[in-house]
């Protein structure tokens, strides 16, 4: 029985040797993945685009650290009617403190400035018989800045790490536009915000 003890022991210390920073280390990890965006208070449903990028991560304690990202961040969203998308892609930045609660196993939480780098809209949909298509850039339409809360939980084996969080946009996507052309799309421009849940999959390494 002592010696299913000192192995389960060794067992766990190895675990948390492996899945846990080190005070004062540096590690990077390469990630890529997906989004599940929408924009809230518009007339649309759920839209799937890439999310690739770099973080990297600084062991502030055993069981804390902060992270810094870059991200490329195809979000947007589909209308419920017709056909077609809006794609706003962004960079993000997400600075996140993290706090492993177990070996491997990190909730966290943080903020995220992000910058509109494109903006485009193709929809095809009919309105009182006739046939509409509409397909162009919209990027002067937008706010080019955008300011999201993360909230995640991750998990690391082996180097690996699987990490899924939500963005809680904060600010508007459009800017102010008129009434009639704000009832046309479907949206209260004073409340439409991105809405992202994302997962991703890095592989980390130290510095």
């Amino acid at each position: 029985m002592k010696k299913i003890m000192m192995i389960a022991a060794m067992m766990i210390a190895a675990v948390s040797a492996n899945a846990q920073n080190e005070v004062g280390q540096i590690t990077l990890q390469p990630k890529v993945g997906i989004n599940i965006s929408t924009v809230t208070n518009s007339d649309s449903k759920a839209k799937v685009g890439l999310a690739a990028g770099v973080e990297a991560e600084y062991g502030v304690a055993e069981n804390f650290g902060v992270t810094l990202g870059l991200l490329y961040s195809m979000q947007g969203d589909k209308p419920k009617v017709g056909s077609g998308s809006e794609k706003l892609d962004y960079i993000n930045i997400p600075i996140m403190a993290q706090y492993y609660v177990i070996p491997g196993l990190a909730i966290k939480a943080g903020i995220q400035p992000g910058f509109l780098v494109r903006a485009k809209q193709k929809y095809d949909y009919e309105n009182g018989g006739i046939a509409i298509h509409t397909d162009g850039d919209i990027k002067d339409g937008c706010k080019k800045f955008d300011f999201s809360i993360p909230v995640g939980i991750s998990y690391e084996y082996k180097s690996f790490v699987l990490d899924a969080r939500y963005n809680i946009g904060l600010t508007k996507v459009y800017k102010d536009i008129d009434a009639d052309a704000a009832e046309l799309l479907g949206i209260s421009n004073k409340t439409c915000r991105n809405s992202v849940f994302q997962i991703t999959l890095g592989y980390k390494f130290a510095l």
